[in-house]
């Protein structure tokens, strides 16, 4: 059964399946219909999410599961970024999204609490690689549709985290990655919607890998690329899926997200308004619900602070950011992996008062015994601020911070707004020092040139010939 078409089946937008409005959405989107700060938005999300690829490639439980699908074999369509395996796409998408996610460096949507390049990014490079020859601005728009998606997802969803135990990056993720992929192989809407139907009997994303630290956390966003891959190639040879995906009896918004969810809030202004121009970019690779924090630790310190005047340290944070990285508080405050160093406020904050930044290499596994930063570690006690929650409690959490000194007096700062949201960006320098950063600490050892040369590819996307020349850049030197 068809899309409904035509005067007498016309229905009013409300009456059918989101899924079908997403699908025409996807499918009629083009590069010259994006507006230009849509278009800056996208480019700037791919060079992030490959940059952080770049850096995931030799992060903890990568070589594992890149050793898995190339012990797997299969037909040699789609690259393995940085390592260059060949292996069938789906395989690819998912040790791909893995990579861009696993050092938690990647963009975070701040009011819908998610990443959103990490699955989409890694699921139209695949896809890329499955059709041939795929021209930039159609590359373009296909991650420009990914994005949207999981972003108005996440913007429309009312309840927290903490309320569905999901994570909204893979659970979204699953429909965004399959959007892009299927705006890549040129799927019409009827087969777009069955696409977006069958990635629907395969999604997942649960909070339990945060809590229990889990190599899996990092993991999700590549399952949500993977199912994407095998539910466009089902839908192209004519596999149907869920018809009411979103808004059935048993649709997900229902069964997932319980009907908390503002319906016209996905749809208003679809194609016209961009939700993704408003994606933040990370400056310290951990979860980001820690960044306020850390941006008003670092703030103490540039005011003369010294770690060794601290007798405690207390935040006020929201409850989702208090469930997720500050309990339960004696792993937080002694982390034992580096997922639990990655979703831990108080040995993040410690280690932007010792060291005054917070980079990749906090963490590392050698950098979880320092003793400088476990012991400022403990003195920090976190708790729910009413106000915070009240006001911001489904955002990105603002943070207050009191320090009170052994000489009986206080410091205090507060952060609403962390670095790296639109209205607080990074300065340019500083994006090009984070992608530096990231690729030096890559599995293997890429061009010295190889962060301007993508950098380069991706600010003139709209007018290269083949998109997947950009999987090229993350590769060794022959």
């Amino acid at each position: 059964m068809g899309l409904a078409t035509g005067p007498a089946t016309a229905a009013r937008p409300m009456d059918e399946d989101y899924s079908a409005v997403l699908a025409r959405f996807a499918c009629t989107l083009s590069a010259s219909r994006l507006p230009a700060e849509a278009v800056a938005a996208v480019q700037a999300n791919i060079f992030d999410t490959l940059a952080c690829a770049a850096a995931g490639s030799s992060a903890q439980g990568v070589a594992e599961v890149r050793a898995l699908a190339t012990e797997w074999g299969g037909a040699p369509q789609a690259a393995i970024l940085v390592f260059g395996d060949r292996v069938p796409a789906h395989q690819a998408a998912w040790v791909n999204g893995m990579m861009a996610h696993a050092r938690d460096y990647d963009d975070t949507h701040d009011a819908a609490v998610l990443h959103a390049g990490v699955s989409v990014v890694p699921a139209a490079l695949a896809a890329a690689a499955l059709r041939g020859t795929t021209p930039g601005e159609d590359f373009l728009a296909a991650v420009a549709a990914g994005l949207e998606t999981i972003c108005r997802l996440g913007v429309a969803t009312q309840a927290s985290i903490i309320e569905t135990g999901f994570i909204y990056t893979p659970l979204f993720g699953y429909f965004a990655a399959t959007v892009a992929a299927s705006r890549i192989l040129g799927l019409d809407p009827e087969q777009t919607a069955n696409a977006l139907g069958i990635a629907y009997s395969q999604v997942a994303g649960n909070h339990q890998v945060t809590r229990d630290g889990a190599l899996t956390k990092r993991m999700q966003p590549g399952f949500a690329a993977q199912a994407a891959l095998v539910s466009v190639q089902l839908a192209r040879r004519g596999i149907r899926g869920a018809r009411r995906t979103f808004e059935g009896e048993d649709g997900f918004l229902r069964v997932y997200l319980r009907d908390r969810c503002d319906r016209e809030a996905l749809r208003s202004g679809l194609g016209k308004d961009y939700e993704f121009v408003r994606l933040s970019y990370k400056p310290y690779p951990c979860c980001r619900l820690n960044h306020s924090a850390i941006d008003a630790a670092l703030a103490l310190r540039r005011e003369g602070l010294a770690p060794h005047r601290i007798r405690r340290l207390r935040v006020g944070v929201n409850r989702q950011a208090y469930e997720a990285v500050c309990t339960p508080v004696d792993v937080r405050k002694a982390p034992q992996s580096v997922v639990q160093s990655q979703f831990s406020l108080p040995y993040t904050v410690a280690a932007a008062l010792v060291d005054g930044h917070v980079g990749l290499g906090h963490f590392e596994t050698s950098a979880l015994a320092r003793p400088d930063i476990l012991a400022l570690a403990r003195l920090v006690d976190a708790y729910v601020d009413d106000d915070i929650e009240r006001r911001q409690g489904r955002n990105v959490t603002p943070a207050v911070m009191r320090a009170e000194l052994v000489d009986g007096t206080v410091r205090d700062a507060r952060i609403d707004v962390p670095l790296g949201h639109p209205s607080r960006p990074m300065p340019p320098v500083a994006a090009d020092a984070k992608a530096h950063d990231c690729f030096a600490h890559a599995a293997l050892a890429l061009s010295r040139d190889a962060v301007p040369r993508l950098r380069g590819m991706v600010d003139r996307l709209e007018d290269m010939g083949d998109a997947r020349v950009l999987a090229d850049v993350l590769a060794p030197p022959s």
